[in-house]
Order: C-alpha cells, then sequence, then structure tokens
C-alpha cells in the first residue's frame, strides 16, 4: 500500500469519527474534481457551487457510516454529487447549457480570430450534443475526458463492471458521431 492511501485511510477513520479538521482535509482534496464534475452536469457555475457545497455537507453528516470496502473515498463522493445532480435536473423541466459569458473565447498564440470562432462554435455544438445524451452517457464522458480516469476507476463509481463501462464508452461514441452527422447535415 502506498503512503498516500495509507495517509487517505487514515484521514478517513479520524474523519468518521468526527474530527473535523480530518474532514476538511479530505474536502480540500476533492472539492475541484467534484466541483468539475458537478459544473459539467449543470453547466451552471452557481449551481455547480451550491450543489458542490451539498455534496459536502451530505458527506460530512454520513462519514460515520462510510465503511471502506475496496472502492475509493472519491467513488462514494461521485456518488452522491451524481444523486444531487439528478435531483437537481428531476427538478428543473429543462436543462441547462453554458451561457457564451460563461465560456469565454481564448485563441491560442497566433491563431487567427476567425479560427478561434470555428472552434469555440464547434465545441459548444459538441456541448450541446453531450447534454442531450441520457445522463449515464453524460457521467461517464465527463469522468473518462475531464477527469481522466481509467475504466477501472469509472465503474467503481458507476456501479458497473469494467466491461460494461468499455461497452457503454463504445456506445456512446457511435451515438456521438451519429448525432455530429445529423446535425453537420442539416446545417445546425
Amino acid at each position: 500500500m502506498s503512503e498516500h492511501e495509507i495517509s487517505e485511510s487514515d484521514i478517513l477513520a479520524s474523519a468518521s469519527s468526527g474530527d473535523s479538521d480530518s474532514f476538511g482535509q479530505l474536502y480540500e482534496r476533492y472539492v475541484d474534481r467534484i466541483y468539475t464534475y458537478v459544473y459539467y452536469r449543470t453547466g451552471n457555475v452557481h449551481d455547480a457551487e451550491d450543489l458542490t457545497a451539498r455534496v459536502f455537507q451530505r458527506a460530512m453528516k454520513h462519514i460515520h457510516n462510510y465503511t471502506d470496502r475496496g472502492v475509493p473515498f472519491s467513488a462514494w463522493l461521485y456518488r452522491i454529487a451524481h444523486n444531487l445532480v439528478a435531483n437537481w435536473h428531476r427538478d428543473r423541466s429543462r436543462r441547462q447549457e453554458i451561457p457564451l459569458a460563461d465560456a469565454p473565447i481564448l485563441s491560442a498564440k497566433g491563431e487567427h480570430p476567425e479560427a478561434t470562432l470555428v472552434r469555440t462554435e464547434e465545441e459548444e455544438g459538441l456541448l450541446r450534443v453531450i447534454r442531450r445524451l441520457p445522463p449515464d452517457r453524460q457521467q461517464l464522458l465527463i469522468l473518462k475526458f475531464v477527469e481522466n480516469l481509467s475504466n477501472a476507476e469509472i465503474g467503481q463509481i458507476m456501479g458497473r463492471s469494467e466491461g460494461a463501462v468499455k461497452s457503454l464508452y463504445h456506445r456512446t461514441l457511435l451515438s456521438l458521431r451519429d448525432q455530429v452527422d445529423v446535425n453537420d447535415d442539416l446545417g445546425i
């Protein structure tokens, strides 16, 4: 076992017994990852901040129930985040898109403004297509490409086998390709 794993298990044990400083260490370790996940699922800074705070409030309230079953602590946090985001979507009648004001256009050094605009429009179109996918497929893409997690880690978070994650990933990419091709044909 690595030193990182031992220290995290010690921190978890202390946090589980009510040590708020230990829970603060867990918060510092995972808050950015959970926020990023929630932001990509909601597309809204304010809702992402609120839901991230609620993830850690819920985790702190229930940390005494956490038991290490060979699944990383982060998987437990992602599951809480997933459930809160699902409830958030259920409470809202429509999905949100990232407002243009929240997605600044950043050009690479020496890149022409026209190329930046085309790239940004393509990225926005892809985000719109992704947001129309079922929540489990959105979650998979965020964990794979934003969080850079392996299929095994994604499987732990989503409660699926590594093979099931690979299969879902393959079907998701085929679906995305088909939707992007249809949008291109329609000039969208």
